[in-house]
């Protein structure tokens, strides 16, 4: 049986790593919502799927049918048009919109939340480049070793996010 090499062995219990890490983020943020955050959520997804919708099909046709008078031996309820009808539809869609933007909401703010994440993490990558650019610069010196110096010169100098957020600012367009 082959071997792997070290490196491949470390670099794939790195991923692992990484990879457990998320799962370990996604199961906190889905276990430490609230009870009115779970009902959301599932009044949310049941709403969007297509069970949803069949259920409604039967309900609704089922209410025009009896109240047009197709059905003879079930008593009209609500006469066209359907003002009752239209009511439970307002009602229906007004507590719906209010569930569904709840979810968006708080899926909204994980995606901050990941957001700054990333950023972090790319603050912190860059930082590391910054370094092993530095390091890399002065074993380049140190041998005599030519190279395109201010392309490394550039790259080995900070960023500075504050700089980098005006200037982002200041060329982008508002909205």
């Amino acid at each position: 049986m082959d071997k792997q090499p070290a490196s491949l062995d470390q670099t794939s219990s790195a991923i692992e790593r990484n990879i457990e890490a998320i799962v370990r983020l996604e199961e906190s943020f889905v276990q430490n919502r609230s009870v009115a955050e779970r009902v959301a959520d599932w009044i949310a997804n049941f709403s969007g799927s297509l069970k949803f919708v069949g259920i409604h099909a039967v309900v609704y046709g089922a209410w025009i049918l009896i109240n047009t008078g197709v059905l003879p031996w079930v008593r009209r309820f609500d006469p066209f048009p359907f003002l009752l009808l239209s009511v439970v539809v307002s009602l229906e869609a007004i507590f719906l919109s209010t569930f569904v933007l709840i979810k968006q909401n708080r899926m909204s703010k994980r995606a901050d939340q990941r957001a700054h994440l990333d950023l972090q993490i790319n603050l912190l990558a860059e930082r590391e480049m910054t370094l092993v650019l530095q390091m890399l610069q002065r074993i380049a010196t140190r041998l005599g070793v030519r190279a395109p110096e201010d392309q490394i010169e550039q790259f080995a100098e900070e960023t500075s996010v504050e700089d980098l957020a005006r200037e982002l600012r200041e060329r982008l367009p508002d909205d």
